[in-house]
Parts: C-alpha cells; structure tokens; sequence
C-alpha cells in the first residue's frame, strides 16, 4: 500500500520529495495536464529557505532568484519613496549570522519553485501523474479509496494539498470557516512592460494614493513583471490585456507603460478561512486545501511548504511502523500555525501599505513549545526551549545545519556525557543560539525543531525511544 497526495503544488511537491527521501511508496496525483505557468506566490520566507536547505535544493532556489527589491511609490511620473521590505514592515534590517544563514525573504516565481521541486522529485525516483482528477474520496478504518475517472486508487493514507476549493475537504465534509472580503477583488498575472526603469515593485498611482495603486513587480532572471491591483467588486474588469492596459493606465496616469505579451491572469477574492481539523482519520489536509488567507506578507506557500515538511517525516515513521498517533501531533501543531498566520495576514492586508507596526513575516519564530512532542526537564531552562526552531550555528568542520540536514533525529549533546542514542550524536561546547548548562542534551527533530531538552540520557533514550 502507499501514500495517496492529491495536488502537486509546492505544498505537494515538498510532501512527496520528504517520503521519497525516506524511501515512503507513494503516488502523487493532479488534475493539470502539467506544473502551473505563473508566477502567483514569490516570496521565499527564511525559514521555508533553511527547508529547502535540508532538502538538498537551495543552491538551486538562490540561484533561481534575487533579494526582494525596494517598493517604489509614483505618482504620475514622479518618485513619491522608495522602501525596502524591513522598512515597509517597521522592523530592523537584519544580516546573515551564524544562527541565522538567510536573513531576507527571497525573490523568486512560484512556476520556478515548482520545477526544481519537481526536479528534485524526479532525483528521489518520484514522478507526478498528471491529468488525473480526483471526484470522490471514502475513507475506512484500514485505508482510504479515491475515485476518478481511471477508475479507483487504494492507499493507507490520502494527503489532500489540492488548493483552496479540495476536492478532498469537501468530499469529507470539513468545515471551513471564515469570512469572505466581499466587496474587493484582486486581479493578477504576468505579462511583459516596456517604459520601466530599475528592478523595483513598482506601486503606479495618478495622485500618490498608495490605495488606488498599480503594481508591477520584477521578476527575476525573466522578461515578465507580475502585476497586481485590488478592485471593488462592482468595477472588476475582463480578465483581458486590453483590460490590464487600460486600468493600468488610470491608475497610473501614464501612457508610456506598454504591457504585452500576457501569460496568465486570475481574479480572486480573498478569504480568511481554516478547516476545523487537519485530519479526519487516515486522510490528513494541507496547504491551501487546511488554510487560504490574503496575500499579504507572502505567507500562504511557504505556510503550505511547512505543513508538508512537519508532515512528511511523521506520515513516515507511521507506514514504517509508529502509533497512529504520531500524526496527531501534526494537526495540534499546524492548526495553531494556521491560526496564527491568518490574523498575521489579515493585520497586513488592512494595513495596506498605509504603514503602522507589523509582526514579523520570516516565520523563523514558529514554535511548538507547547506541542505534544515537546519535552524540557530543567529546573532552569533558557531563552531556548524544546518546541522551537533549532538555530544554525559554526562548527569546526562547517555548519551545524550541515549536521542535521538528512531524515534522522540528531542529539547535541553539549560537553554531555558520551552515550549511544541510536541517532547522530554531536558533541560540541554551548554556543550562540543553544543557551544551555553543560551537561545537556538537545535533541533535534529531522525537521529542525528541538523536541527535547534534558542532562538526562536516560530521558533522552525514552523520548526517542516513542
């Protein structure tokens, strides 16, 4: 039997690279006839960077695209400011550290992150059966049956990352709760500009008001631009280039901006909704099919990347023979994720580049401290709990992530004791970032968060030991 993933978006892509690399039979199913065209989403969050860097692909994401540009405010012709992304926000610009390797939310198209996605796929042995619709989804107590138009597929476990409107979460009845933004519409999509000058999100408006803006944004190592304007819902125009144009010229107040070439565009309206559970038994949810909220704060992606890297290892150790159980713990720490991240983009989607503090976008403070999988039995524990992220930190024979790239468990163990854990074991001194009492043992998940903090071996053995 195998793992069923419905939706080879990025959420899908990283949830069948993480089984491949762990060696989980599974099939990998979209309806499309091939990987999506457009740039849509094209923010990379740093820590959906230091995802990819234990994947074995950020060479190719940083090669792929290009530091976020400033945002650029005109009015008419002229120059109102120009922002970088930390100033946008309020908050301090920040460099790489040794905790800390990618500082900065990275430019690059969605179609680009798909392909080496599905390259790295191809790498593991993984390959994607397009054309392949799923209309129907039973699920029993010993497996989970989809049906499309082939005929029906059997698998231990169906994994729904097929957007916004799953076919999966409505076939189970899910709820999905939220509101609706009823009176906006957002269009976008990609299409090439002539009469632009530098590499800028370029924010065009006839009198300044950022609100009644025309955005073109640069994207990288590519001729296209990216545009995206909000219109109310009783002025949405045809999804056409003559359209495009035309409302690009009166919001702008130019004529000297030439659009052609369209690749893709959409229309949508932004919804802040989230389904009630992550999973209903053996068929679990993810992505945009679990959560869909605004754009703001190019949080959704990488939101759905994370789910599937918190998932994948789990669904693993599950068909090679862990409790059931084990993917409780997915839904109890995704789901406050979730939560979090649609009030995150909502604050930002009001704001609407008028200014105001805002809370941090590079989701590097996620934590499941309070988690089901988090042990910590110091009397005293630091500013560093089991349940957050494991920093990064120097070593001598190169970097810590160095260590814990891979599918396994690791224990730092911080002048501790040699003791055998059955897992990677380093031995190494208190450093920047892991504030402990020599004498402790941290234990790394193999998706870099700390699932325990202890001076006991014995701890240690029985935590890994679940």
């Amino acid at each position: 039997m195998t793992v069923l993933i419905v939706g080879a978006g990025p959420t899908g892509l990283t949830l069948a690279c993480e089984l491949a690399r762990r060696g989980t039979p599974f099939r990998l199913v979209e309806k499309a006839s091939g990987l999506f065209v457009g740039s849509r989403a094209k923010g990379l969050q740093p820590r959906t960077l230091e995802v990819f860097d234990d994947m074995g692909i950020i060479d190719r994401v940083l090669a792929g695209g290009e530091p976020f540009p400033k945002f650029r405010l005109y009015n008419k012709h002229a120059v109102v400011w120009e922002r970088s992304v930390s100033q946008m926000l309020g908050t301090p610009p920040r460099a790489a550290t040794r905790t800390i390797p990618y500082p900065d939310t990275w430019l690059i198209p969605q179609w680009r992150t798909e392909e080496i996605l599905r390259a790295r796929l191809i790498e593991l042995g993984g390959r994607i059966e397009y054309n392949t619709e799923i209309i129907g989804v039973t699920a029993d107590s010993t497996g989970v049956t989809a049906q499309t138009a082939a005929g029906a597929i059997r698998a231990d476990y169906l994994v729904g990352t097929d957007g916004g409107r799953s076919t999966v979460r409505k076939a189970l009845g899910i709820g999905f709760a939220g509101d609706t933004f009823e009176t906006e519409r957002t269009l976008i999509g990609d299409v090439r500009a002539d009469g632009l000058d530098g590499r800028f999100c370029h924010m065009f408006t006839g009198n300044g008001d950022v609100s009644e803006r025309f955005s073109l944004w640069n994207l990288p190592q590519s001729d296209y631009y990216q545009f995206v304007a909000t219109v109310p819902t009783d002025r949405v125009p045809e999804l056409t280039l003559d359209a495009v144009r035309r409302l690009c010229a009166e919001r702008s107040g130019r004529d000297d901006i030439v659009l052609h070439d369209l690749r893709w565009i959409s229309l949508y309206r932004v919804n802040v909704r989230m389904v009630d559970q992550f999973r209903s038994g053996r068929v679990l949810l993810a992505g945009d099919a679990a959560h869909v909220h605004s754009s703001a704060g190019g949080q959704g992606l990488n939101t759905g990347v994370q789910d599937a890297y918190n998932l994948g290892w789990k669904l693993a150790a599950v068909q090679a023979g862990a409790d059931q159980e084990l993917l409780e713990s997915y839904a109890a720490e995704r789901m406050t994720v979730a939560a979090d991240v649609l009030g995150l983009t909502t604050k930002l989607h009001l704001q609407d580049f008028r200014g105001g503090s805002a809370p941090a976008i590079d989701q590097l403070d996620i934590s499941y401290r309070f988690g089901p999988l988090t042990l910590d039995d110091r009397v005293e524990p630091g500013a560093l709990r089991a349940g957050d992220r494991a920093p990064d930190g120097v070593l001598e024979s190169g970097r810590l992530f160095d260590v814990l790239r891979g599918t396994h468990h690791t224990v730092l163990a911080f002048l501790a004791e040699s003791a055998n854990f059955g897992v990677p074991t380093v031995e190494l001194a208190p450093c920047e970032g892991y504030d402990v009492a020599p004498g402790t043992y941290v234990v790394v998940r193999p998706d870099g968060y700390i699932g325990a903090i202890s001076e006991s071996a014995d701890v240690v053995r029985k935590y890994l030991s679940r």
